[in-house]
């Protein structure tokens, strides 16, 4: 269980279908491959802020705001001209952008950056551009815009935005971070991350060293430079070159970091911006990866309730309390530890802990593939087929049915160890933190504490540190929060919307991960009705 951290969302109902997505019925980029959470920023001089900020505590400083005028030597990248071409799906045009790799040094070379829209469908003269991110980070936004949002988001806003996105850099094609072949994957996704005695604690860090080590001998320069505060600036270029005076926005997960990230940096710039599954940026790594490990143990408890109800539950029956399932699901996880099942994989893989973990964490993003998860934990269970679970964790991982896995993994680990210091730089630091995790979540904590610590043997030293973000000056920003949502907690969208000088909080009472075009009429019309007239929700507006 190699977690990355944050995420794309699935919708439950939609105006179009939903085409199904490459990974299988779970659409859900998870956690941090390192740093299981939310990342904060900066890079060069300009973006920097001084935190006095404890491991696990929260930061003080703000994002301080750039300059409102664009400097002369980013003059040539604001005005240039994208060509437009198809992408070879009807609709949908594509482009290269050209960004400096280092906005410190802008003469020092380019990065190309790959974009996509879709044009409005109305007749009238549209608002402008609506870009949108799902997330991850590595998650591709041009999947997502091409895949969901260009054809699936409510017909009245895609009617009236042309439907932008743009892979950030080191992102899917975006000169991607790569760094293991597929068979080394493979075996990254099997290593034990409940280590049992010191050998395998060895092995653990092994694997950590290695895959830190082949990210960086693939382009160790792109490495030191796929920030989101980086991620943020290439977005305001894209703004500009778009032709809108601000920037029009969705972004779900870690998109609500990228976001809210644009907003501290361009307060003036802020258009029409929507940050669903929020993130803090104003808490380390280590506060990050516990409040998601108590997300995470909020979700499965209330999966536990549900399953119990059914009669294919394997983990109990009515009347079996939710403590109860944590242990039956705990000890099927030691008996994989021991004895790995087999799957009908082609290449010999067999579901041990880590992938059966995994696969199960991978459900937790999204009520409806509860179904999906009793059906593998029983097929596992009582006839010792692990397929079921093996395609749950594929689809976490991005791993196609050929073997392939896409670079999400990659640039999740590269972005997240640029933009945090490591949750834990030893071996030594992660057991003593254990009971802290494990009364957090009985089930996960373990395993989600271990998984915190490959930023530590990263090749390239983080440039950010956790800050809050204020935007002030900026037209009203709407952050959604979800009440029992397991990877983005409710109170981060809390605590970033009082941290924005115009955040206006939106609340989802309900299960899942992001709330808009997931089923809640009443967020969906809050949030269409602020993109359509500008006019932002209610303060204290809640729906169910």
């Amino acid at each position: 269980m190699h977690l990355r951290r944050i995420l794309r969302p699935t919708a439950r109902t939609t105006e179009t279908p939903r085409p199904r997505p490459r990974r299988g019925r779970v659409a859900v980029p998870l956690l941090a491959a390192a740093a299981l959470l939310a990342s904060a920023c900066s890079s060069g001089s300009t973006t920097s802020a001084t935190t006095t900020t404890a491991a696990d505590g929260a930061a003080e400083a703000a994002l301080a705001a750039l300059p409102h005028r664009t400097p002369s030597a980013l003059t040539s990248y604001y005005t240039q001209r994208l060509t437009w071409r198809s992408c070879g799906v009807p609709g949908f045009q594509c482009a290269t952008m050209k960004a400096p790799l280092d906005y410190d040094k802008p003469g020092a070379g380019d990065v190309r950056l790959a974009v996509a829209r879709k044009k409005a469908t109305g007749k009238g003269k549209p608002i402008g551009s609506l870009l949108v991110n799902p997330g991850g980070p590595g998650g591709s936004a041009i999947a997502y815009l091409q895949q969901y949002a260009g054809i699936g988001y409510p017909s009245q806003v895609r009617s009236r935005y042309d439907m932008v996105a743009m892979d950030p850099r080191g992102v899917a094609r975006s000169e991607p971070v790569e760094c293991l072949s597929a068979r080394q994957m493979d075996a990254y996704t099997q290593t034990d991350v409940t280590p049992d005695d010191r050998k395998e604690t060895n092995a653990l860090v092994k694997e950590y060293r290695k895959f830190a080590e082949g990210c960086g001998a693939h382009d160790s320069r792109l490495l030191r430079h796929v920030s989101t505060v980086e991620a943020a600036r290439d977005m305001d270029i894209l703004r500009a070159v778009l032709g809108d005076r601000k920037l029009n926005y969705v972004g779900a997960s870690y998109g609500t970091f990228l976001g809210a990230t644009y907003a501290g940096l361009f307060p003036a710039r802020v258009g029409r911006v929507v940050l669903d599954g929020a993130m803090d940026p104003s808490l380390s790594a280590r506060r990050m990866n516990l409040d998601q490990t108590a997300g995470f143990e909020t979700a499965f408890q209330a999966f536990a309730r549900d399953c119990v109800r059914h009669s294919d539950c394997p983990l109990g029956h009515r009347g079996t309390t939710p403590a109860q399932v944590g242990d039956n699901l705990k000890a099927f996880f030691r008996k994989l530890d021991a004895h790995p099942v087999p799957t009908g994989d082609a290449g010999g893989r067999k579901l041990g802990e880590a992938l059966a973990t995994t696969g199960v964490i991978a459900a937790m993003y999204d009520q409806e593939a509860w179904p999906q998860l009793r059906a593998a934990l029983a097929s596992a269970m009582k006839n010792k087929d692990g397929a079921g679970l093996l395609a749950l964790s594929d689809s976490y991982y991005e791993r196609d049915a050929a073997g392939h896995y896409t670079n999400l993994m990659y640039a999740n680990a590269a972005v997240n160890c640029l933009d945090l210091p490591a949750a834990f730089a030893t071996p030594d630091q992660v057991e003593k933190a254990l009971p802290t995790f494990e009364k957090a979540s009985p089930v996960f904590g373990e395993g989600l504490a271990w998984a915190s610590l490959n930023c530590a043997y990263w090749p390239v030293k983080p440039t950010g540190e956790p800050h809050r973000i204020q935007a002030g000056g900026s037209a009203p920003i709407v952050v959604v929060g979800t009440t029992r949502d397991p990877a983005t907690p409710y109170r981060w969208a809390q605590s970033l919307a009082g941290q924005l000088s115009s955040g206006r909080l939106l609340t989802y009472v309900g299960d899942g991960h992001t709330a808009y075009t997931r089923g809640s009429a009443c967020i969906d019309s809050a949030i269409n009705t602020y993109l359509l007239r500008g006019t932002p929700p209610a303060a204290g507006k809640r729906c169910t």
